[in-house]
């Protein structure tokens, strides 16, 4: 449970710097944890399919990373 711990702090992290970068942060990849758009979304992706279905966050979805991904590298 500790792993899956640190891939829903990761994740949260993840879209919250994702938000920022769209809204106030003005786009600027100083504001992304991973420091590009595309690396990103790539972690996102990595770690959303690290867990097991049963245990994917209801907080974000699949369907909210593609949205991510389509706003962000456009």
């Amino acid at each position: 449970m500790i792993k899956n711990g640190f891939i829903y702090m990761m994740l949260s992290r993840l879209q919250g710097d994702c938000n920022y970068y769209l809204g106030k942060g003005n786009r600027c990849n100083k504001h992304l944890w991973a420091g590009d758009a595309k690396a990103q979304i790539k972690e996102m992706k990595k770690l959303y399919n690290e867990l097991p279905d049963d245990q994917k966050p209801e907080w974000l979805t699949w369907e909210q990373i593609l949205k991510y991904e389509k706003e962000m590298i456009s």
